[in-house]
């Protein structure tokens, strides 16, 4: 208040944001003045911090070409050289289809269903945001997300799925940035190839494919509406189990299309009333788990990087896998009991080092361990082959006679299957008749490491240690790589590299890797293979062999039986001129069989697997069969005065021999 005589101080009037005026005290409006400002701040201040935080820890935006390949789950699709589907391991991608190989109304059903605008907007309809929001807040939840599918594909491949504003925010602007690097044509192609339609199955070319059997190119109006029925809730609506709820939403769809003018009502009714047909789920056959639990190791192998949607192309014959597979299965059924053989493994190579069948045991449901790759066992005398070879190459003949005699090496004394001596005898009598002192007495003349070495050459990648057991095949390996030890034997001494994988691609055909053509490593001379040949011809097809149940007819096959230790394990490796194969058969735990040898069931199953393999095909010359040992009947003469007269040196003297040199006889 001013006192008498004073004046009283002006009144101020200031107009404040909003349009309003303050008046009074100065002191009063400047403190006002203050207040507001700060106001005026922080709100600003929030909002740019609220702002910023929106974004902060935002993803970037991954290079056009990952965006096929983020947010996989591993996927491998075995197909064969047909490009028939073999199995599928992981989720099914199907293979990579552009919108310009689908007829309009496919795409135009996705369009009509999850974006009617997309040709319209900049990744992000503002319109529908507004309207999804006003909806939400009169619900009080979220009810629409007002995701255009250019969002979609962001949310699904680059952001998490939490109804978040945050994840709103960063899914519109990511969206934005997509549609600057993308032409829409190229944004449907992707969404197409990667949108979920529940059951496992991933991209319009699997949904087509496994739905309806047929390829996404021949899709009707009413099932391309049923497909677009699906991604609203894939899983709720999965075609095999909800069909009904699908159907309902097909109708949506239909009206959607129809409202847009992309088709005609009567075009609508018309879908509507069409038969939907779902195929069956495909079933594969469990069997071929050995082949492609194999092969997906090497592929793990092979490539540094594993994409998640893989297609490996595999060498298997089918035709061949399916007829041996159930001969073999048959067989054991028949014989394998009564020998008191469990399992058995078998491998056939073509001559180019294809894989053409691979059975890794009786049943795959029961045990996925792969007796042909995982499992090491002893080959026995199906061994002996590297001995002779390496004997061979260190100067010794076929006609070279060795006496079958007690040997003693240190305190191992071997003995023969039989327990008998026969005396003197050629080296390709002994490897016919498969006798162990000779194959003794070889391999302390080359040196067991000698004999090592040349398994190693030839294929074999177990370890070897240089014992003088090695030549009675004591040291356990894979029927693999004894299989493809004996295909050196079959080309005249070039090593065989076997291969089960051809072709390695991603699901939109980006060849990742490609079988090469490669020559072939040279480990021996082509001139000791054909005697080797020879030799082990007369295994199979002579009357003192022990593999003559291998035999097949019209063709000649060579090969050599081999029995561990207490019948634990027999074998029958062997080949033709078109194939190189190899049977195993005993009992996961060691436990012995009923007296098998490589010469009875395993030789009969090695038989049953090479006629199916050979029906229908061209005998053809095998090298070195048609130089098969055969001595004159004055030199088996001599072999039998010899064989007799060391046969009562023998039991007079009562000694073991330490050690022999052979002497040649000439045929």
């Amino acid at each position: 208040m001013a006192l008498k005589g004073e004046k009283a101080p002006a009144q101020r009037v200031i107009r404040v944001p909003g349009g309003g005026f303050i008046s009074g005290h100065p002191r009063l409006v400047r403190y006002t003045l203050i207040v507001v400002l700060l106001i005026l701040l922080g709100a600003g201040g929030w909002g740019f911090w609220k702002w910023r935080s929106l974004y902060s820890g935002m993803p970037k935006l991954p290079e056009v070409a990952d965006l096929w390949t983020v947010k996989r789950e591993p996927a491998m699709e075995f197909i064969d050289r047909k490009g028939a589907t073999l199995d599928v391991r992981g989720p099914r991608y199907g293979r990579a289809t552009s919108v310009d190989q689908l007829p309009e109304h496919v795409p135009q059903a996705f369009i009509a269903a999850e974006d009617k605008r997309f040709y319209e907007h900049d990744g992000a309809d503002d319109a529908a945001i507004a309207r999804a929001a006003w909806s939400n807040l009169r619900a009080g939840e979220t009810v629409s997300g007002a995701s255009t599918i250019t969002q979609q594909l962001i949310k699904n491949l680059v952001l998490d799925s939490r109804q978040t504003v945050k994840r709103k925010a960063q899914e519109v602007k990511l969206a934005r940035e997509l549609e600057k690097q993308l032409s829409k044509k190229e944004i449907l192609t992707l969404y197409l190839n990667r949108v979920y339609f529940g059951a496992g199955l991933y991209g319009i070319d699997a949904a087509a494919r496994y739905y309806f059997g047929k390829e996404p190119g021949k899709l009707t109006v009413a099932e391309a509406a049923l497909l677009a029925a699906l991604p609203k809730a894939p899983s709720k609506l999965n075609l095999r189990e909800n069909l009904a709820g699908a159907k309902e939403r097909q109708d949506y769809v239909l009206s959607q299309m129809v409202e847009m003018s992309f088709i005609t009502q009567a075009e609508a009714d018309k879908a509507k009333a069409q038969e939907i047909v779902i195929i069956d789920p495909p079933t594969y056959d469990p069997q071929l788990g050995y082949a492609l639990d194999a092969a997906s190791e090497r592929v793990k192998a092979m490539l540094p990087r594993i994409p998640g949607d893989l297609v490996v192309t595999v060498s298997l014959d089918m035709d061949l896998q399916e007829k041996i597979q159930k001969q073999l299965a048959d067989r054991m059924a028949k014989d394998g009991t009564s020998a008191g053989a469990s399992q058995i493994s078998a491998l056939l190579i073509e001559k180019t080092g294809r894989v053409a069948v691979l059975v890794g045991g009786t049943d795959y449901t029961t045990s996925e361990f792969n007796r042909v790759t995982q499992s090491v066992r002893q080959p026995g005398s199906s061994f002996k082959p590297f001995v002779y070879a390496t004997a061979l190459e260190d100067g010794y003949s076929p006609y070279d006679v060795f006496d079958d005699a007690p040997i003693a090496i240190d305190k191992w004394k071997p003995e023969n299957y039989t327990g008998n001596f026969l005396g003197p005898m050629t080296m390709s009598e002994a490897l016919a008749r498969s006798i162990n002192t000779v194959a003794v007495e070889l391999t302390q003349l080359s040196g067991p490491a000698r004999v090592a070495d040349t398994a190693r050459r030839f294929g074999i990648t177990s370890k070897m240690e240089p014992y003088p057991s090695i030549a009675l095949g004591s040291q356990e390996v894979s029927l693999w790589e004894l299989t493809r030890a004996f295909g050196t034997f079959q080309s005249g001494g070039l090593r065989l590299d076997p291969w089960l994988i051809e072709r390695i691609e991603d699901s939109r055909g980006n060849v990742l890797y490609q079988r090469p053509e490669y020559d072939r490593d040279r480990v021996y001379s082509e001139e000791l293979a054909r005697e080797m040949n020879g030799m082990l011809y007369r295994v199979v097809n002579s009357d003192i062999g022990t593999g003559g149940r291998a035999r097949i007819p019209n063709w000649a096959v060579a090969g050599k039986t081999g029995t561990s230790q207490d019948w634990r394990d027999a074998w029958f490796v062997g080949f033709s001129s078109a194939y190189v194969g190899g049977v195993w058969v005993g009992n996961d735990d060691e436990k012995p069989m009923k007296k098998v040898t490589g010469g009875g069931l395993p030789a009969d199953l090695w038989s049953d697997m090479m006629v199916i393999a050979h029906n229908g095909k061209t005998p053809a010359r095998l090298i070195g069969a048609d130089a098969s040992v055969v001595v004159s009947e004055a030199a088996e003469a001599r072999i039998a005065f010899y064989r007799g007269l060391s046969q009562a040196f023998s039991t007079a003297a009562g000694q073991p021999l330490a050690s022999r040199s052979g002497y040649r006889v000439e045929p």
